[in-house]
């Protein structure tokens, strides 16, 4: 049986390679661009659902089936079981369930990708205990700065928000690894990456990663950092951060049949990261690594259009 292969079921997508996490299995716990944030460097556009009420978003117990029917199907583990998906995987009101859960049926480390905005919870807190690994994000060093880049919800504070992760990092007893989201001419001066800086020491993380916008964003005007730039930026940080940004230099395991199923939709009409995902059964993260390759090799581009990113082929039918 072949490891790599990103067969999907219903919440459950890959093993897909990740930079960060080796081979990573995710698990999707929330509906598509439900979140406490409208990221304006988001690559799968604006979030439609802009919400801070937790709720059980998706059944826990096809979770966990869908998980354990996967697991058993790989013939070597993945690095990572990874709860993230299409929103704030924090908003789902059982994720400390659902991690136990899963936990009862592997071995394999559980990780979490969330943006950070709910910590200050302890429903929250005390879900998160069930995991080994939680990747918050820190985009920005000042209340004014966290607005423009991540566009919370009204009923989020700054102080609030920050206080949380804060007291979250200390007390975990799992790794905290922050990623960071440098964007050129908003977050990458001196003065904004010190104040990142400053902040990202009082948290202590294990490790800091730092990332850019290297996928068409939300807003036609966000743009990536130079990785030598990143490189520069991340002496800044103690302990030194790590670039994690991917600079679309791994679409690898996007096979030929896979670009191809691509390339016929694209050649229909143009599409989302979602039309893409939602039409082959995968993953967006999956789609838009398919994409990716797609636009290096000059065969589609990137349009914005009504608060969403679509793509559309370059190539003759």
């Amino acid at each position: 049986m072949d490891d790599t292969v990103t067969d999907r079921t219903q919440y459950v997508y890959g093993p897909v390679p990740s930079r960060r996490l080796g081979r990573s299995l995710g698990v999707d716990l929330i509906p598509f661009k439900t979140c406490t944030y409208d990221c304006i460097y988001c690559q799968l556009g604006r979030t439609t659902n802009l919400t801070v009420r937790r709720d059980e978003y998706v059944p826990v117990d096809a979770v966990v089936a869908d998980v354990e029917r996967r697991l058993a199907e790989l013939d070597t583990p993945p690095d990572y079981v990874t709860l993230a998906g299409s929103g704030e995987p924090t908003l789902h009101s059982r994720l400390g369930d659902l991690a136990a859960a899963i936990r009862r049926r592997t071995d394999v480390p559980l990780a979490v990708l969330t943006n950070g905005s709910l910590l200050s919870e302890p429903a929250v807190a005390d879900a998160l205990a069930e995991v080994d690994l939680v990747v918050p994000s820190l985009d920005a060093g000042t209340a004014a700065m966290w607005r423009r880049v991540n566009r919370p919800h009204p009923d989020l504070d700054w102080e609030t928000m920050l206080g949380g992760m804060e007291r979250f990092a200390h007390r975990f007893a799992g790794e905290v690894w922050l990623e960071v989201m440098i964007l050129k001419g908003l977050t990458d001066t001196e003065s904004d990456v010190s104040a990142i800086a400053m902040l990202a020491r009082r948290l202590r993380p294990d490790r800091i990663q730092l990332n850019t916008a290297v996928r068409p964003a939300a807003e036609e005007d966000v743009a990536a950092v130079a990785r030598d730039r990143l490189e520069t930026l991340a002496a800044r940080f103690d302990p030194p951060a790590e670039v994690v940004a991917e600079f679309r230099e791994a679409a690898e395991g996007a096979g030929a049949a896979t670009v191809e199923e691509v390339l016929a939709l694209l050649r229909r009409r143009p599409c989302s990261a979602r039309d893409v995902a939602d039409g082959l059964g995968i993953a967006p993260n999956e789609a838009l690594k398919v994409l990716d390759e797609l636009i290096a090799d000059g065969r589609a581009t990137a349009l914005r259009r009504d608060g969403g990113v679509f793509y559309q082929v370059l190539e003759g039918p």
